[in-house]
């Protein structure tokens, strides 16, 4: 794939999209980020931004349109707006469920299907899914935000079976624990249930101190360039832990992954 590309990255106001919008257009994209608010919307060099709500079909489709009337075609798609939300299973309210998915899932398909015509129509395209090591290793306080993760996993590679005789792939990138506002900013489940408070407090410390010390998103915007640009492979994991935890999730038994995993959010 070439360097001219038209791009569209979604949730460019902050972390990863905005890292990875950053690079595309260092590649020489033509690129496209889009936001909730432009007015709001710091600029960013060679990126022209878009207002789009993820949550709202008819802001998806005057998006995309205004992208088409512009560059006339999109080759890649980067899904990578999100949200997450830290709390036990049972204090998750089934509203705060549905609207993690809104934006996880549902938000995803919905710029999903709005773009898929012009890549068929072309046939051709690129569809990156910003997923998480969470949607194959789920982690203990964060049920919701790992189911929809799965969730996008699961839909990733079906997708990736019913399009490729249009020549569009589909890929994933899969972070760990990424130096962003999204993390830093966790809301929590508005229930309280006092016999989780201790271990949802340690789990909370525990994901604060990973992501302080976690590399800044350069890398896994790196990860995206690649997975949208370069050789089609499904899954991508960057540099570093999250690399680490898909080879040791695909080789070691459930024991020592489990101990692992409970080990790294403080529970012992």
């Amino acid at each position: 794939m070439s360097n001219s590309k038209v791009v569209v990255v979604t949730g460019v106001s902050s972390g990863i999209g905005r890292a990875a919008a950053e690079k595309f257009a260092e590649q020489g994209c033509r690129v496209f980020g889009t936001v909730r608010n432009t007015a709001k919307a710091q600029a960013i060099p060679g990126v022209v931004l878009i207002e789009m709500d993820i949550r709202d079909e008819a802001s998806i489709e005057r998006g995309i349109q205004t992208i088409i009337a512009q560059a006339k075609r999109i080759d890649v798609l980067v899904n990578s707006a999100g949200v997450t939300l830290l709390g036990a299973t049972e204090e998750t309210a089934i509203a705060e469920a549905q609207t993690l998915f809104e934006t996880n899932l549902f938000g995803l398909l919905r710029v999903i299907k709005a773009v898929l015509p012009h890549m068929r129509k072309q046939r051709s395209g690129r569809i990156v899914n910003v997923s998480s090591v969470l949607g194959f290793l789920p982690a203990p306080y964060m049920a919701l935000y790992s189911a929809s993760k799965h969730a996008v996993e699961g839909l990733s590679e079906t997708l990736d079976h019913e399009v490729r005789k249009f020549g569009i792939r589909v890929a994933l990138v899969e972070p760990s624990f990424t130096k962003t506002n999204l993390d830093i900013n966790a809301p929590q489940a508005a229930s309280r249930i006092p016999a989780y408070d201790d271990e949802r407090s340690v789990v909370s410390l525990a994901i604060q101190k990973n992501v302080q010390k976690a590399p800044a998103p350069d890398g896994v915007a790196t990860t995206i360039v690649s997975a949208a640009l370069g050789a089609w492979k499904m899954r991508h994991t960057p540099k570093g832990e999250a690399s680490l935890l898909r080879k040791l999730r695909r080789l070691l038994p459930a024991g020592p992954v489990d101990a692992g995993l409970r080990k790294t959010f403080g529970l012992g």
